[in-house]
């Protein structure tokens, strides 16, 4: 039997999400659910689905004194996800224009851990763009743990763990993003982690400027990705040895984020999200 939901449809830099507001976590939401909203032919469609759920109503293990809210995100493909940074600042958004919370810098709780977030700026009109900055948390970083393989080039690859997994490496000169077709010759890590990575392919943009694209586990590739971003910004950094803690500028082919540190060293994400339409649906 069909169930009647409301949605809201949301994007960061153009990596979108079905955003499901449940407070009191009436929802028993399925993978199927989850693939059928997120099918851009027969759905709403989206790189990923977002419930918003108060922690203590979200049937989760957490801590007590975890943040009021909670960001259970799932991939399009309707596996759970640990951590989106582009959807934290869709949510974040969402929850402060629909009043569930007053502040404009106030915690989440997410599978990855608690993420601040900061609201720069809210729409001048409706359908514009928001600005957030988001704490990432700290960053793990493994030089040359694996290889990524990408259109006949072998390149070596970090692990860096943004509290998801990913892959970055660098492309080489005379190798530029915008010649390689990932769609007909996807990139693959070797070797592959047990629960798979996302992987990014970057590019030297100029000073502390770097241009990417990425893969997501359970996604394919998208327009942008905030938890790569994040894990590009410490890669080029240290690949770069800058130790300043200046931001980093990287370009996604939806836009634009920078990436910077606080004064303890958490990573920041900052960049638009934008809540482009309301509505409701049948799953």
């Amino acid at each position: 039997m069909s169930e009647r939901i409301d949605f809201t449809k949301g994007h960061g830099t153009e990596n979108d999400f079905v955003v499901l507001d449940d407070p009191e976590g009436r929802m028993d939401l399925t993978a199927e659910q989850v693939r059928v909203l997120a099918d851009r032919r027969a759905g709403i469609g989206g790189d990923g689905v977002i419930r918003a759920v108060r922690t203590r109503s979200a049937g989760i293990d957490a801590p007590e004194d975890a943040p009021e809210w909670f960001m259970d995100y799932r991939n399009a493909d309707g596996s759970v996800a640990e951590m989106c940074g582009n959807g934290v600042r869709v949510i974040a958004a969402h929850l402060r224009r629909a009043g569930h919370v007053a502040e404009d810098r106030f915690a989440l709780w997410t599978r990855a851990g608690v993420r601040t977030v900061e609201i720069l700026g809210a729409p001048a009109t409706p359908g514009a763009d928001w600005s957030v900055r988001v704490g990432m948390g700290r960053s793990e970083l493994t030089p040359a743990a694996r290889s990524v393989v990408v259109d006949g080039h072998r390149l070596e690859a970090a692990d860096v763990d943004m509290g998801n997994p990913h892959a970055v490496a660098f492309l080489p000169e005379g190798l530029e993003l915008e010649d390689l077709d990932l769609q007909l010759r996807p990139p693959a890590a070797d070797p592959a982690p047990a629960q798979g990575t996302n992987i990014e392919l970057v590019a030297s943009r100029g000073t502390r400027h770097v241009a990417m694209r990425v893969l997501e586990r359970g996604v394919g590739e998208t327009r942008s990705c905030g938890t790569g971003v994040a894990a590009v910004g410490v890669a080029s950094a240290l690949r770069a040895g800058d130790d300043s803690r200046e931001p980093w500028t990287v370009d996604v082919p939806g836009g634009r984020l920078q990436v910077s540190w606080s004064a303890d060293g958490e990573v920041q994400l900052t960049g638009p999200a934008r809540l482009v339409a309301d509505g409701t649906t049948l799953v």
